[in-house]
């Protein structure tokens, strides 16, 4: 399946039935009056988060939804048919922006959450509303409320526990491939993996979702390369999992680049928990490792672990920090929702 995390829809709401304007006439009925019914109302544009999607692949083929229409009221006081709604399927993860592509109307975090995008008219009103006893034969009903037309984009971020960060050809891939069951694109050229993958890591019979997005290069959100449109796809992660190719002369420059265009991305990003790995060791003696760990450490304050995907040399304790700090998060995001507000005059 093609991966699509970025789409542009065009929804309209169906609009609302004229209401009737009817008498009641019936052979051997002494009173008439009037007994014109309302209009129905117009079908809603929803969009509802549903299990089993990581794509928007499906709205390449079909960008154009419309509701529809309520029916007219019509006599004997009968109310028109409402208008069927028409629902956007879309993954968990999706926010929905407006035209100006930056204002965000609802963010859908939730497998059943339901958003109405497009509002349907009200039905108009009959000509039996408007009866009083000054009026008792109104001439008169109302139009049905139009619908609402909108252009509207469908961006998804991926949800994960945990992202991966580094250069092209860092060894994102070969980590994802060596710790869960999916199966990447592998190859000795920068820029292998084009569009982000998911895969379920397990270690201590605990198991979290990790997502290995394209790498980044100098520049990348000034839109060379790929550029940083994937970096949207780890927003949500608890922990950032950064990979150093240790084979580079370069570590610490290496690992500079990556929080500079971390910075530059925005939000909440440059913020987020690390955990920096020194990878690719396998191809390393001792003193190299000794060498550039230090390198490392010294470039981003803190420890730096050491792994290769390769032999599988230290990937088990890689995963158990990156476990410690999603737990962690967890925790605290628990911990703030038990907290009671504080009372503001």
């Amino acid at each position: 399946m093609k991966f699509l995390d970025l789409t542009k829809v065009y929804v309209r709401s169906g609009g609302g039935g004229g209401g009737s304007i009817s008498f009641r006439r019936e052979k051997y009925i002494e009173y008439g009056g009037p007994d014109g019914g309302d209009g129905g109302r117009g079908g809603d544009v929803i969009a509802e988060g549903v299990e089993g999607l990581n794509t928007l692949i499906d709205f390449r083929y079909q960008q154009h939804f419309f509701a529809k229409s309520g029916q007219g009221g019509m006599g004997q006081q009968r109310t028109g048919k409402s208008g069927e709604d028409v629902i956007l399927r879309v993954p968990v993860g999706t926010e929905i922006l407006d035209e100006d592509e930056d204002t965000v109307i609802a963010d859908v975090t939730e497998v059943g959450q339901r958003i109405v995008l497009a509002q349907g008219g009200n039905g108009g009103w009959g000509n039996l509303h408007f009866k009083s006893a000054t009026n008792q034969a109104p001439r008169r009903a109302n139009p049905g409320q139009p619908g609402v037309e909108r252009t509207l984009w469908l961006r998804l971020k991926l949800i994960a526990d945990s992202g991966l960060l580094g250069l092209p050809n860092a060894g994102k891939s070969t980590f994802l491939a060596a710790t869960s069951n999916a199966r990447p694109k592998i190859a000795d050229y920068p820029f292998t993996t084009l569009h982000p993958n998911l895969g379920v890591v397990g270690v201590d019979n605990a198991e979290f979702v990790m997502a290995d997005i394209p790498g980044l290069i100098a520049g990348a959100s000034e839109g060379k390369g790929i550029g940083d449109r994937f970096l949207g796809h780890v927003e949500r992660c608890s922990v950032l999992l950064h990979l150093v190719d240790g084979s580079s002369d370069t570590v610490a420059e290496d690992y500079q680049t990556i929080i500079t265009e971390l910075e530059a991305y925005g939000g909440e990003l440059a913020d987020k928990p690390r955990v920096t790995a020194l990878n690719k060791i396998d191809a390393l003696d001792d003193e190299e490792r000794a060498e550039k760990k230090a390198e490392l450490e010294a470039a981003c304050g803190g420890p730096v672990m050491m792994m290769s995907g390769v032999s599988g040399e230290g990937l088990t304790e890689v995963l158990r920090a990156v476990r410690a700090e999603i737990q962690e998060d967890r925790l605290r995001i628990a911990k703030a929702s038990e907290e009671p507000e504080q009372w503001r005059p």
